[in-house]
């Protein structure tokens, strides 16, 4: 394996002149160049090392931990993520109206409704992670279980009136058999 360079690495490349590493990654230098300003080269690209930096490399950015761990807490926990109800129901109630006249309405805050679906939805995804990574159930029964969850999703596709993005909708099984 190529030893990686430091920030601060002087090169000399073929192409591009001389330079200076200003970023490192994984797969690729940042160098800015003399001439050529900056450019991204890759690290098993062929070139002169004039002075090499013996500087530790962080060879994985602040950005990739950063996604990494928001990827991980999301796909874990049961934090709920952030999710936009639509502009139009924003301080809105809803209100149930049983048929019996001489009961009370009952009125909800949409905020506070569409908060319970989105939990709701969250917490069917924790369980769809726990049921995918049983190491006690077998395939049939997880694909068994992941089909009762699939079916909720779809029982619930009413509610995605609520939903600001359409990214965030609730999706069930779509083949009609």
């Amino acid at each position: 394996m190529k030893r990686i360079l430091g920030i601060g690495s002087r090169i000399n490349h073929p192409e591009h002149g001389k330079g200076v590493v200003t970023n490192v990654s994984p797969t690729q230098y940042w160098v800015t160049f003399i001439d050529n300003g900056l450019e991204t080269i890759d690290v098993d690209t062929d070139f002169e090392v004039i002075e090499s930096a013996d500087d530790d490399v962080d060879t994985v950015s602040f950005y990739e931990v950063e996604n990494s761990l928001r990827e991980i807490l999301k796909k874990w926990s049961d934090v709920s993520e952030v999710v936009p109800l639509a502009d139009k129901y924003k301080g809105g109630t809803m209100i149930l109206q049983p048929k019996d006249v001489s009961l009370s309405n009952k009125e909800i805050p949409i905020n506070t409704f569409f908060h319970k679906i989105v939990m709701l939805r969250d917490r069917l995804r924790v369980m769809e992670q726990k049921i995918n990574s049983s190491k006690t159930m077998d395939d049939q029964d997880k694909v068994d279980l992941q089909q009762y969850i699939t079916r909720c999703y779809g029982s619930l596709t009413t509610f995605n009136v609520l939903f600001k993005s359409s990214a965030q909708h609730f999706k069930g099984d779509s083949s009609k058999k």
